[in-house]
């Protein structure tokens, strides 16, 4: 399993509440740290994937999630499959976004994130 990330967009937020703990930071390590978060449920998305190989064993594709990092409490959100850069099955599909639902980004950024990531899911090679 490829994974890719196309890229976060900061989208600038003026209010900033007192007293709670939020980062500032740089579009890569914006980009990175999202990375690292979703790389938390590889697991279960290769489970996502196993299911369906399991199914149909010649299965391969494309997932393309695209979701927003909230500014106040990390959490992403508006988690949608990007239907036009997916080529996986619906199922598989549907089971990553659920794989990826409630996740929190912590500490909280002071800016809002826009993100897009990619799984790419290719059948294993047969151990010579």
């Amino acid at each position: 399993m490829k994974q890719w990330l196309f890229g976060i967009v900061l989208v600038a937020s003026s209010s900033a509440s007192a007293g709670c703990s939020f980062a500032l930071r740089s579009p890569e390590m914006y980009r990175d740290d999202t990375a690292a978060l979703l790389a938390t449920r590889e697991e279960q998305i290769r489970a996502c994937y196993d299911a369906e190989l399991a199914r149909n064993p010649s299965a391969e594709g494309k997932v393309t999630v695209t979701f927003l990092v909230l500014e106040d409490s990390g959490r992403l959100t508006d988690l949608v499959v990007d239907e036009a850069g997916t080529t996986a099955s619906k199922e598989v599909s549907k089971c990553v976004v659920d794989s990826i639902d409630g996740l929190v980004l912590t500490p909280a950024d002071e800016n809002k994130g826009k993100g897009k990531f990619v799984w790419e899911f290719t059948p294993r090679s047969p151990k010579a």
